[in-house]
């Protein structure tokens, strides 16, 4: 599969989602509007698109991320959603950057509001984790929220990751899963 501009693209697949990596026409055809997204995407996209927290200066900035090949999959990932005969878009994934010197890398998610509660978002985090710790050089995977924000706290909690203090910004907490062999 590849986009507008011939750049492959990534796809991980999970039990109920496919998630695509964002590449610059990707993000370029979501920035273009819901139509141009699902001819790009080759999914029904919904008027609640976007979820809250992916606007439009986080995708400018992941367009920027993506000027550099290797950021590909380091990126967004969108999360289209196969339960129906069409693939549906449901929400977005993406690291903040390829790993560190030490080998930590972050992970955010945002789901469009119908189909919050369903693990959709455990499932897509759950399947990055596998694809980061693939790569020999990542050692943890860390997660910021707002402490009030339980539902997302237990999406990380269940998939392991463990709270470790104050976030990078003020008023967040962070949480982190460290690569265990067997993983």
């Amino acid at each position: 599969m590849n986009d507008a501009g011939g750049v492959p693209l990534r796809v991980l697949e999970s039990d109920r989602l496919t998630l695509v990596s964002a590449t610059i026409d990707l993000i370029a055809a979501d920035l273009a509007g819901r139509a141009a997204l699902a001819a790009a995407l080759r999914a029904e996209v919904s008027e609640q698109w976007p979820p809250e927290l992916f606007s439009t200066t986080v995708m400018r900035v992941m367009q920027d991320q993506l000027r550099d090949a290797a950021e590909q999959g380091w990126s967004a990932w969108y999360l289209l959603c196969r339960e129906n005969a069409a693939a549906t878009l449901a929400g977005i994934c993406q690291f903040k950057g390829r790993p560190d010197e030490s080998g930590s890398v972050e992970v955010a998610y945002s789901i469009l509001e119908s189909y919050r509660g369903r693990g959709f978002a455990t499932e897509a985090v759950a399947r990055l984790v596998h694809w980061a710790f693939v790569h020999q050089n990542v050692r943890e995977i860390s997660a910021e929220t707002l402490p009030y924000r339980r539902k997302s706290i237990r999406i990380l909690e269940n998939l392991g990751f463990q709270f470790a203090g104050t976030g990078s910004e003020q008023g967040v907490v962070r949480y982190v899963l460290r690569h265990s062999p067997g993983r």
